[in-house]
């Protein structure tokens, strides 16, 4: 049986609504042959898969990617309609799962090819694949000079399929002119290849910061949504900053005790902060633990009773100091502090958190540990 909500000591929310709510605005900005790929790996970026992943097939996504098998298999638990697509290389230990889980892998490498067409033939089974390119990120993908010959060998395999084609942006969100470099090699490689007018091939490049610099009258005709999906809007002046999503994800802890401290009293492990007035401190009920980074000592704040409140001292394992003494109204244990989210017309974004630890918001997410309770809101998105 579910927890009572005033029985957590830390936990999430997850606006399930605004997720599907968030989906169709993004569609309707999208150009209309777009298909959307919808991007949950990692645990749907620390929101959760299962419950992520069955409203988004409700809501209408076209097909979803994961980093990897063991994500892709859990997903084809949740319903066997949708595509799958593994962005991860795929190890060799791994790939009779690929077939198991009937999955689209991701090939870089002639190896990678050859590995999968003799399995696939053994099977008798054709296998659907993507090639990647990598036009200067530098990680996945076959060198942009080489992917042609890579292509050419794919469809020579009559046991493998050539069902999508993309790359990957390294600076989307932070220099066009790389973008638009990148972009113009892989419209080469498919140019050179004969790829980029094939009937039926998924051809994507962009998630919703590169999107930016589409062309319209490109092959393009797919595009991979992660964060925005999420409510968390790329960088300001890009072609999706505007897109009318909202957060889904709040994040919060339970005051556990409330204490006051002299002036000159120094607090929390190494003594980094020592107080410079009497004052009263609230300590929550979670740290570093659950997801509050200790790079966020000294410099994070929360919201409690809707006014942002300092932390104070180094975060520690389970436990993280607030300093409450301005507070108009004295917080008591079992007061809630929001780190991520909206308290009484107050907000602390996903991007405010970030900020605070040295961190980007997809490391945010994904580092609130499971030890934080998600509940879901599962109110309809009409």
């Amino acid at each position: 049986m579910p927890l009572a909500a005033d029985k957590l000591r830390a936990w999430a929310e997850v606006d399930l609504g605004q997720l599907e709510r968030n989906l169709a605005n993004i569609r309707a900005a999208l150009p209309p042959h777009l298909r959307y790929v919808a991007v949950i790996k990692a645990d749907a970026y620390g929101h959760g898969s299962t419950a992520v992943a069955t409203r988004l097939m409700r809501a209408g996504a076209d097909l979803f990617a994961v980093a990897n098998i063991d994500e892709a298999a859990a997903l084809r638990e949740i319903g066997s309609g949708w595509p799958i697509l593994i962005l991860s290389a795929v190890l060799p230990s791994e790939r009779p799962e690929v077939f198991a889980h009937n999955v689209t892998p991701t090939v870089s490498s002639a190896e990678e090819v050859r590995a999968f067409a003799e399995e696939a033939r053994a099977r008798g089974h054709a296998l659907g694949v993507h090639l990647k390119i990598d036009t200067g990120m530098g990680r996945l993908g076959i060198w942009h000079g080489e992917a042609g010959a890579l292509a050419a060998e794919i469809r020579s395999h009559k046991s493998l399929r050539l069902e999508g084609v993309y790359t990957h942006f390294a600076c989307a969100d932070s220099d066009a002119a790389v973008t638009a470099e990148q972009r113009g090699r892989f419209l080469h490689c498919l140019n050179e290849a004969g790829l980029a007018r094939t009937p039926g091939l998924l051809i994507h490049a962009d998630n919703s910061a590169g999107i930016d610099s589409f062309p319209r009258g490109g092959p393009f005709n797919g595009a991979r949504v992660g964060l925005l999906q999420f409510g968390v809007r790329p960088y300001a002046g890009s072609f999706l900053a505007d897109v009318a999503v909202e957060p889904v994800f709040s994040f919060h802890a339970r005051v556990a005790l409330v204490k006051s401290l002299p002036a000159g009293t120094p607090v929390s492990y190494g003594h980094t902060h020592t107080l410079r007035r009497t004052s009263r401190l609230a300590i929550l009920a979670a740290g570093y633990a659950d997801g509050i980074p200790t790079r966020m000592s000294n410099r994070g704040r929360v919201l409690i009773h809707g006014y942002e409140c300092p932390v104070v001292g180094r975060v520690t394992m389970d436990q993280t100091l607030v300093d409450v003494t301005d507070l108009p109204r004295s917080a008591v244990p079992g007061d809630t502090a929001t780190l991520i989210g909206v308290q009484e017309g107050a907000r602390l974004t996903v991007e405010d958190f970030a900020a605070a630890a040295d961190q980007i918001p997809w490391e945010t997410f994904c580092s609130i540990s499971k030890r934080v309770r998600r509940i879901y809101r599962i109110d309809s998105a009409l």
